[in-house]
């Protein structure tokens, strides 16, 4: 549970007063020759002071439609998502996988992801998604490319249950254009009377069936697909 940041800051500015008047005092009776007593006011005030400058540590500012997931030593400690001010326990450390970095390790392109911390943004997002080339019932390349409208509602999931969501979003995206691409052909035959879905001829229904794929693809990532849209289509050269 997150305390209000206004109130906590009250606190540390109170610590932060009774640490000067401590240490000043403590001066004062050091320099009259009261040593015992002027030695643990200063040293009270000083431990203050360091207490004080470590619980700033805490606060955590959130916008509109940003969530921060917090562990502590290693375990899931919660998730806050509504817009404020706040103080969190300051050994709590920010998890955002989506913020990783991605390093080249050797010449045969393994690669490393090191996780990344920082706010989640809980906004509607666009992935566009490269130009692929496919192949379509009849075994045609076709080049296709499409964009992605979503957003992460499970946060805990989009944490914990995938290494980089923003990273395994692309990759099932790729996986389920090549999933639907290939149950239909691009366009009908010429001498094809018989009424049947292409890819050219039905984009919009298709990408309906592309964004309820991907949607059961992602779904254990916690993320939410709001919309497909096929930008472009075409043979491949």
């Amino acid at each position: 549970k997150s305390k209000s940041g206004f109130a906590m800051l009250s606190l540390i500015l109170l610590l932060f007063l009774v640490s000067v008047l401590a240490i000043v005092f403590g001066g004062i009776l050091l320099d009259g020759g009261a040593t015992a007593l002027g030695a643990v006011l200063l040293v009270s005030g000083i431990l203050l002071v360091c207490g004080a400058v470590f619980l700033c540590c805490g606060f955590k500012v959130l916008g509109p439609n940003e969530a921060v997931v917090l562990t502590l030593f290693g375990k899931y400690y919660g998730t806050i998502k509504a817009d404020g001010f706040y103080w969190v326990n300051p050994f709590c450390a920010c998890i955002n996988p989506g913020n990783s970095r991605t390093v080249t390790t050797n010449a045969n392109g393994t690669t490393i992801t090191s996780g990344g911390g920082g706010k989640i943004s809980l906004k509607t997002m666009t992935l566009n998604n490269e130009k692929q080339t496919v192949n379509d019932e009849r075994g045609n390349p076709i080049l296709i490319d499409t964009v992605v409208i979503w957003r992460v509602v499970d946060t805990t999931k989009a944490v914990f249950n995938v290494q980089n969501y923003r990273t395994f979003l692309s990759i099932q995206c790729d996986s389920a254009t090549r999933n639907i691409a290939r149950r239909y052909p691009y366009d009908l035959m010429e001498d094809s009377d018989v009424p049947e879905k292409t890819l050219r001829g039905s984009s919009q229904e298709i990408a309906d069936m592309l964004r309820e794929d991907l949607q059961n693809r992602v779904v254990d990532a916690g993320l939410e697909i709001m919309e497909v849209r096929i930008r472009q289509l075409a043979y491949a050269p």
